[in-house]
């Protein structure tokens, strides 16, 4: 049936997402470059990085219009059409986040305390680890495809989202412990500041989340 749909669709109808988290993942990759230059104080430089990051997030929302639009309604589909928008909606989250928490950085041209500045970009670093792994599993969605969601296809995927939830589990430590950190600085520093300090962190740590969202819906499609 795999063979049969992918003759009649051209190719799989599932690509275009593959496509989708490719662009959302390189939406939250550019917050490591995004953030280096913001504690640097190098604003010029974070702006440049920020353009990008609200260019590719535009490029995200171009596609999810696209994949809604054509997306088959053929019930012959191996999975129901409303899981993969499901999906789609979910891997939309980690480009929009990443385009939300640069633009109060850069709106406000916050200093990240230079106390925890290290120990930020650590879990920045970690929750783009996961906006990857979220997209190292979407991209198996084409042999999934192909193979009717089910064989050894599902067994590989299945550990890729482990390891995406292993990772995720990691993120929230770190956010824990960088909120304990902040705390701890929290009267030295300007309470607005303070406050929007708490957002940025909050914000960023919603990405892994989200791509920990991406496995819960992975996982649903593979039980069909």
């Amino acid at each position: 049936m795999a063979n049969v749909l992918a003759n009649i669709f051209g190719s799989s109808p599932v690509q275009p997402l593959e496509q989708h988290i490719g662009v959302a993942f390189r939406c939250a990759k550019q917050l490591r470059a995004f953030f280096v230059a913001a504690i640097a104080g190098e604003w010029d430089t974070a702006a440049a990085v920020r353009d990008e990051i609200d260019k590719l997030e535009h490029e995200a929302d171009d596609l999810k219009k696209e994949i809604r639009l054509h997306l088959p309604k053929s019930l012959f589909m191996p999975v129901p059409r409303e899981d993969l928008l499901e999906l789609l909606l979910v891997q939309d989250k980690i480009a929009n986040l990443s385009k939300d928490v640069s633009g109060i950085v850069i709106g406000r041209k916050m200093q990240i305390p230079a106390a925890i500045a290290d120990q930020f970009l650590d879990f920045v670093e970690r929750n783009v680890d996961a906006a990857k792994q979220a997209r190292k599993s979407v991209r198996e969605l084409d042999e999934l495809f192909t193979a009717g969601f089910r064989g050894a296809e599902v067994t590989l995927v299945s550990a890729l989202i482990e390891e995406l939830d292993r990772i995720e589990t990691d993120t929230d430590s770190k956010q824990a412990e960088l909120r304990w950190a902040l705390y701890e600085i929290e009267n030295s520093l300007n309470p607005v500041d303070a406050m929007f300090m708490y957002q940025v962190i909050d914000l960023t740590g919603q990405i892994a989340d989200m791509a920990e969202r991406v496995g819960r819906r992975l996982e649903l499609l593979l039980s069909h």
